[in-house]
């Protein structure tokens, strides 16, 4: 059994980010792990509408956290977003795109490959 982690399209799951330490490790992967109960799992890229939505819920990526090491988040930028919050974003029409390629196949007990699809994030994002 190979210990590689793979993404939704079922190749070797790609780094999120190479500007933010982002992901349940913060290394950069939105990874599987039993052990974290948000379920980090989604590599996203942040739209102004997503993160303006997650703050109203209580998860305010915007404001930086030096604190936490955390410099707060802009449009464009990728993040391992927990599944619930991506899942509950989609019903109320603030889902940000998602990157397939870091995005964990561990979603797929929630999601189909084609809903993740839709929300697709451009090459060039």
């Amino acid at each position: 059994m190979s210990d590689t982690e793979h993404n939704v399209l079922g190749g070797e799951l790609q780094p999120c980010s190479d500007s933010h330490e982002t992901g349940f490790l913060r290394d950069n992967h939105c990874r599987h792990l039993g052990r974290d109960p948000g379920r980090h799992e989604i590599c996203a890229v942040m739209t102004q509408d997503f993160l303006e939505y997650s703050r109203e819920q209580g998860n305010d990526l915007i404001t930086p956290q030096p604190e936490l090491d955390f410099p707060g988040l802009h449009p464009g930028d990728r993040w391992c977003v927990c599944l619930p919050r991506w899942i509950e974003a989609r019903e109320a029409g603030n889902a940000p795109p998602v990157v397939l390629e870091a995005t964990s196949e561990g979603v797929l007990d929630e999601l189909t490959v084609d809903e993740l699809r839709e929300y697709a994030a451009a090459d060039d994002e």
